[in-house]
């Protein structure tokens, strides 16, 4: 099993496209694009399928990270904007990017209106020879994420070196 891709939620796709491409790194594979609803083209009947009779339409962006995971970016017409992390649903809750550039992405995150939701952490603090660090992040649309300094096998695996 390989990871394809995620989709996120945005109410503002040029700052989410901003934000993505230059906080993150990440490449945009296709711009920002309209989506009506329409049930001529099996794109159309799948966004029915997915978002319901009446969805009114969004605009959708592709981009992908440098090992080729795709960053899907929806932006509805119909949305509203989200201020607070609810927790109670059930569902996805974070994603996570590993970067070389640790402290480089928390400060264009900041920069570019996302937050830093926790201080640095790292997850053995008393082992010098494993420096892995970790901090949770979000975006500007209040999407959260995970920022690794290190792989997730490193950063987990009780013997690395």
């Amino acid at each position: 099993m390989k990871m394809s891709h995620i989709g996120i939620m945005v109410s503002d796709m040029d700052k989410a496209v901003e934000f993505y491409t230059q906080a993150l790194g990440l490449k945009v594979v296709m711009g920002n694009t309209k989506v009506v609803e329409e049930r001529e083209t099996a794109i159309g009947r799948m966004c029915i399928a997915v978002f319901g009779e009446g969805f009114k339409g969004f605009n959708i962006a592709h981009l992908v990270t440098s090992d080729g995971i795709g960053f899907e970016l929806f932006e509805m017409v119909d949305h509203e904007e989200r201020h607070i992390v609810d927790f109670s649903r059930i569902g996805l809750f974070h994603f996570s990017l590993q970067t070389d550039d640790f402290e480089g992405v928390i400060k264009r995150t900041e920069e570019l209106g996302g937050k830093v939701r926790m201080d640095i952490m790292r997850y053995h603090p008393e082992d010098d020879s494993k420096p892995a660090k970790m901090v949770y992040l979000e975006d500007p649309f209040g999407t959260l994420f995970e920022l690794y300094s290190h792989t997730y096998e490193e950063t987990y695996a009780s013997d690395y070196e």
